[in-house]
């Protein structure tokens, strides 16, 4: 039965796989799981558990579209495998999915009727849909919507006495206030409401008068760096100012999005990156990331953050800021700069990018979206996106941009890596991440990276994560998220 034989030697050789990919697992070595756990599928796809394992490996690395696949091909393997349902419901919970993390919750309550834990999340998710139904019911069309920023006149709120953190003096952000607004934030301390004001809607004013593609020009024998997602680590923001300088005309800097969620002060990053565009246009560059949106923040923690530590206006009007956030830029005819990647057909201009309205929540298709959500992938050509939002496109893809609009690189951020940085596409594409240690457990440096005028040779420079305050990542995230923690 030499048939017999090889199937239980697959079988056996599968399991051993699935205990060394476990191993990767606890020691947050995801993608090493992930490789593992797909080698143990190869050898024996019928066992549910080695997909809803991947498929967990897969929402942790924020792969939610992979992570809902494998937790399906989990539920086809065996249809009463709670897991399957349960890692489906809180992938499409990650992608706030509500509705379809609601019916795997229903099934996973069927499943295990006494399990007070399967219990617990059917509460939080009906709560949510509940939620969601209720602020659909209640919500102004986008045609009737009055800006909140136009109703905010930060000049008439009082300012208390015995008010003593940073001050601004007339409309001017100085310098030293924002060292002394840094200085306080590092402390703990909370900005003036009336101050807060200020810095976002001076910011909002600065950014809407700019096109969705920015040209930054840097002179002969001058630098310029690029940082990537800090996510809410202003700790580690800090340390970046520290190793290269504070922003300024002589040092600028651009942010290439997903400032804010996940970690827990977000209000403070965004504050301070604010007020240096403040302080100096040219300073500073700002990109819109694909988690400067509403869908994101009321998930992944700075809504809760925002009303926490400032009010709900806020929340609102850090909606209608971040609409304003460029989405690209080009450094001196050179490199371009993007959150996510590039695009599903081929021929896309800068001129196209510069055309796109950009003054909306991010669509769910198209170039905007692309730009925001994309990532690359090893092979040639385009395939599906493992975040079920944009795609992944090869080399060839960038390589043929490249060519069209007669650049040299592809800088990009918006995927978590070793080394904070990954050099790919034959060289012509950088993802730079800037957020160590990655809500408190990934263990990955971040990363800047410095070019130099007139060649432009990217300098990477590496860093590991500083300590910061017992405030946990996802502290201020919606409940149900946190629960899966």
């Amino acid at each position: 039965m030499p048939n017999m034989e090889t199937y239980k030697s697959d079988v056996s050789r599968a399991e051993e796989l699935k205990l060394l990919a476990n191993e990767a697992f606890k020691a947050h070595k995801y993608s090493q799981a992930i490789d593992l756990y797909s080698q143990a599928i190869e050898q024996n796809s019928q066992n549910a558990v080695y997909w809803a394992n991947r498929s967990f490996a897969h929402l942790k690395l924020e792969e939610y579209g992979s992570a809902i696949q494998d937790a399906s091909k989990a539920i086809e393997v065996d249809p009463r495998y709670s897991k399957g349902y349960y890692r489906r419901g809180a992938a499409s919970l990650a992608m706030g999915k509500f509705k379809e993390a609601l019916k795997d919750f229903q099934q996973v309550k069927r499943l295990c009727p006494n399990d007070p834990d399967a219990t617990k999340k059917l509460k939080e998710c009906e709560k949510a849909v509940m939620k969601l139904k209720f602020a659909e019911a209640i919500s102004v069309p986008e045609s009737q919507r009055r800006p909140v920023a136009d109703s905010i006149n930060y000049r008439s709120i009082e300012v208390e006495p015995q008010y003593s953190g940073a001050r601004i003096d007339g409309d001017v952000v100085t310098l030293d206030f924002v060292k002394k607004m840094m200085e306080d934030f590092k402390n703990q301390k909370t900005l003036h409401q009336r101050y807060a004001f200020q810095i976002v809607l001076q910011t909002k004013d600065l950014l809407q008068k700019l096109p969705s593609l920015v040209d930054i020009s840097v002179p002969n024998g001058n630098h310029f760096t690029v940082c990537g997602d800090v996510h809410g680590q202003f700790y580690d923001l800090l340390n970046i100012f520290e190793l290269n300088g504070l922003p300024s005309e002589e040092n600028p800097y651009l942010f290439n999005g997903d400032f804010v969620d996940r970690g827990s002060f977000s209000l403070e990053v965004i504050l301070t990156l604010f007020a240096f565009k403040c302080m100096s246009p040219s300073a500073i560059y700002l990109a819109r990331g694909n988690h400067e949106s509403k869908s994101m923040n009321r998930i992944y923690g700075f809504e809760g953050e925002v009303q926490s530590k400032l009010s709900e206006k806020f929340v609102e009007l850090f909606a209608e800021v971040f609409c304003c956030l460029p989405l690209a830029h080009v450094i001196n005819g050179k490199v371009f700069v993007v959150h996510g990647g590039l695009f599903s057909v081929d021929g896309v201009k800068l001129s196209d990018i510069r055309a796109i309205n950009r003054f909306c929540e991010p669509p769910e298709e198209g170039l905007m979206c692309e730009l925001l959500w994309s990532d690359p992938q090893p092979a040639p050509g385009r395939g599906p996106s493992k975040r079920g939002v944009g795609l992944s496109f090869g080399g060839d893809v960038t390589k043929r941009f490249l060519q069209d609009n007669k650049l040299d690189l592809v800088v990009r951020s918006h995927e978590v890596k070793d080394e904070g940085y990954e050099i790919e596409h034959d060289g012509k594409l950088i993802t730079v991440f800037s957020a160590p240690n990655y809500c408190d457990q990934m263990g990955n440096k971040g990363a800047f990276i410095r070019f130099e005028a007139p060649d432009l040779k990217p300098n990477i420079v590496t860093f590991s994560a500083v300590p910061h305050p017992d405030v946990k990542p996802m502290a201020y995230a919606n409940n149900f998220l946190r629960l899966f923690q």
